[in-house]
C-alpha cells in the first residue's frame, strides 16, 4: 500500500513545463497519414457506408414483403 501511495505522490509534483515537454516528444513520435492516405479512407468510409445502407434497405424489403406476403395486407 505505500509503494502506490509514493507513486501517487511523484505523479502529483510533476509540474506543468515537463508534463507539455513529455507530450512534445510523443506527439513527435506518431506517424501522421498523409494527406493521400486520409483521402482514400474517407472515400473507403463513404464506399462502406453505401454499400451498408443498400443491404439494409434490401433486407427490409425483403422482410418487409414477406411479412406482407404472411399477413395479407399487401394485397
Amino acid at each position: 500500500m505505500r509503494q502506490t501511495s509514493k507513486v501517487k505522490q511523484r505523479m502529483a509534483k510533476a509540474n506543468p513545463f515537463q508534463f507539455l515537454q513529455q507530450v512534445r516528444q510523443e506527439t513527435s513520435k506518431v506517424v501522421w497519414p498523409t494527406r493521400r492516405e486520409t483521402l482514400i479512407s474517407t472515400v473507403m468510409v463513404f464506399v462502406m457506408v453505401v454499400l451498408a445502407a443498400l443491404f439494409f434497405f434490401m433486407v427490409d424489403q425483403v422482410l418487409s414483403s414477406g411479412v406482407k406476403l404472411i399477413f395479407g395486407l399487401g394485397a
